[in-house]
């Protein structure tokens, strides 16, 4: 049965091709939210996690591929109304791909800051035609880390990649981005989202409050998009063929109907 998940509509998705972002607030059911957020917080417990030494790790923790062993995860990720809303965010876009599903948490105490990024210089498609969607599983005001966003960076192209070297973000190799408007602090509800271009720099502050933040996200991509043959740990080994399509099960179209 497809998770309860509402549609995107036209102003949102003039907003986001303008502005490389947008807010959904009640992008999904508040009952499911709840549901989802208990899953969540039992995998979490259930699983021994010890925090990582990476730059990534310093900034957030992570469960990839979560819609890989939950059903209801499978079920929000492969909802034909977010499939409906990539395709009308995305230019040019008639079907998409699921890429990767992720249970983002950032813990208060343990984790940092998530430095200003892109996502797409490490991808290896031919087309930056990418969004995520971040979908908050409980509440998060502002300081418990919501995304920001530099409003208008995803018309600049790939600026290269973070979480390479200490010390070193967009900003730092980019100072110009601060001329750019910077998105206001978000106060989500759980079931609230933010979607934001492969393209679009963005970071979040460290969660300043006494419970983790916890949020889900799904990224797609143009299901016409060529595999390029770069070095990347999720296609490495698949045998994906160079200037083919990605038709391979780990990147599954997701039906709009």
């Amino acid at each position: 049965m497809a998770a309860p998940v509402r549609d995107v509509t036209e102003d949102e998705a003039r907003f986001f091709r303008d502005n490389g972002w947008v807010r959904l607030p009640g992008l999904v059911a508040p009952d499911l939210a709840g549901r989802l957020r208990r899953r969540a917080l039992d995998r979490l417990a259930a699983r021994r996690r010890t925090a990582g030494s990476g730059l990534v790790d310093r900034a957030f923790g992570q469960d990839r591929d979560i819609a890989e062993h939950d059903a209801e995860f499978w079920a929000l990720a492969a909802s034909p109304a977010l499939a409906r809303g990539a395709v009308r965010l995305l230019t040019g876009v008639q079907r998409v791909r699921l890429q990767v599903t992720n249970l983002l948490v950032k813990e208060p105490g343990e984790h940092g800051r998530t430095v200003f990024h892109q996502d797409f210089p490490w991808m290896p498609m031919d087309t930056s035609a990418m969004l995520t969607v971040w979908l908050a599983l409980a509440d998060v005001p502002a300081d418990m880390g919501s995304l920001r966003f530099f409003t208008g960076s995803h018309r600049y192209g790939t600026l290269g990649r973070t979480f390479v070297r200490e010390g070193d973000d967009a900003l730092t190799r980019h100072p110009w981005l601060r001329d750019l408007e910077l998105s206001p602090p978000l106060d989500l509800a759980a079931g609230d989202a933010t979607v934001h271009s492969a393209l679009t720099v963005h970071g979040a502050p460290q969660n300043r409050r006494d419970t983790p933040r916890l949020s889900f996200t799904a990224t797609y991509f143009d299901a016409a998009a060529l595999y390029t043959g770069a070095p990347y740990g999720q296609t490495d080994g698949l045998d994906l063929e160079v200037n083919r399509p990605f038709d391979h099960p780990r990147f599954p179209l997701v039906p709009v109907e």
